[in-house]
């Protein structure tokens, strides 16, 4: 047998950029600076509302209008894009609303409202959009906002201001490890590099990253041996873009019954305050115990929405989980079926004595029987 391995050797790439922040913090803006310092054909996706489109006196760009961001569209404008050296995709975070409200409604629909099972088929269609990503031939930079908090900070003068923070990206658990550089935005315009695979910027706080930034990470990326040719991901086509329905002018419509009442997602609650995964792992085993469930009960629901072990379950999963338990617990073995008693048979009842002509008419039978 030949030997598997050999000596690493470092090989021209592509880009795989992510950039989060709240809103006004330049997300796109960033975005087209960086890919002008890239060169070449830029694409982008826009999904903000045809807002990209403001900057086209200052860059060089196409763009496509995706006005309905389903995954599947995603899909096939990432497709449509292979000709072009940069793709933007501003941004993730529609798509991953609109998975999330799809998958409500397929809970609902084939579930009883257990988003646990609905994520079995939500979780590849995520899969599908990550590998799509990922197969691009050109460089690719995708915005994400970032979920919003105001907290108060002092200023110089000892005086306090409301100061609008980001957090967490608002896309699927996990996303940031697809990409090879993620880039925090704050609302003053300012990047930090909290992941980067080149080992140049990690860590860093740029004043309004763009176009140098750019033409650093081109260089970095050049560097090295032409990639050797592997076989390409064996990703299915993208169905046709479904494109939203023109609007219809305005009718008197029937009156119609009110929509039946969401099922609710679950009525169990996890512990008001969670702070390590022994808190969540303690809520499920209640719940398994409570159901009568052991782990190899659970395990076929566990693989079924793409995880290997209890242990790797996400945080936004549990709820998910836990309604699943409560809604298969295993039912306890019947008592032992005693037979059925029968009714006894009615006893014989006695004849009625015979009463006066009735004796003689018997007494006239029974001799002639005799004679």
């Amino acid at each position: 047998m030949s030997n598997l391995f050999a000596k690493a050797t470092k090989e021209k790439a592509k880009l795989r950029l992510a950039i989060f922040g709240p809103s006004g913090a330049g997300k796109t803006f960033t975005s087209l600076s960086i890919a002008k310092g890239l060169g070449g054909k830029v694409a982008l996706i826009d999904t903000e509302r045809h807002s990209a489109s403001k900057y086209a006196d200052r860059f060089t760009f196409d763009v496509a209008d995706l006005d309905k961001p389903t995954v599947d569209n995603y899909r096939a404008f990432i497709e449509q894009a292979k000709d072009y050296d940069v793709l933007i995709i501003d941004s993730l975070t529609h798509g991953w609303k609109d998975l999330l409200a799809e998958v409500d409604k397929i809970a609902n629909a084939k579930f009883r409202g257990n988003t646990w099972s609905a994520w079995s088929e939500g979780t590849p269609k995520q899969n599908a959009m990550v590998d799509a990503i990922l197969s691009f031939p050109g460089h690719v930079i995708a915005t994400m906002r970032s979920k919003t908090e105001w907290s108060i900070e002092q200023t110089d003068r000892g005086k306090t201001k409301p100061v609008r923070v980001g957090l967490a990206p608002e896309q699927g658990k996990g996303i940031e490890y697809e990409f090879d550089m993620l880039l925090e935005m704050s609302v003053d315009n300012i990047g930090h590099v909290i992941k980067d695979r080149t080992g140049k910027f990690h860590d860093e706080i740029i004043d309004k990253p763009g176009e140098e930034l750019g033409k650093e990470l081109k260089t970095w990326l050049n560097t090295g041996k032409k990639p050797v040719e592997r076989e390409p991901l064996d990703i299915p086509p993208a169905p046709p873009i479904e494109q939203p329905a023109p609007p219809v002018a305005a009718q008197a419509q029937p009156k119609s019954l009110p929509p039946k009442k969401a099922v609710a997602e679950s009525s169990a609650k996890l512990p008001a305050k969670i702070g390590t995964s022994a808190s969540y792992m303690k809520a499920i085993n209640d719940a398994m115990q409570k159901s009568n469930l052991a782990l190899v009960d659970v395990m076929p629901a566990i693989k079924k929405a793409g995880f290997a072990t209890l242990q790797e379950v996400t945080v936004d999963r549990y709820g998910g989980l836990l309604k699943w338990i409560q809604d298969n617990p295993k039912q306890e073995v019947a008592q032992k079926a005693q037979p059925t008693p029968v009714a006894p048979a009615p006893a014989d009842e006695p004849l009625p004595e015979p009463q006066g002509d009735d004796v003689e008419q018997l007494a006239a039978d029974a001799l002639g029987a005799i004679q």
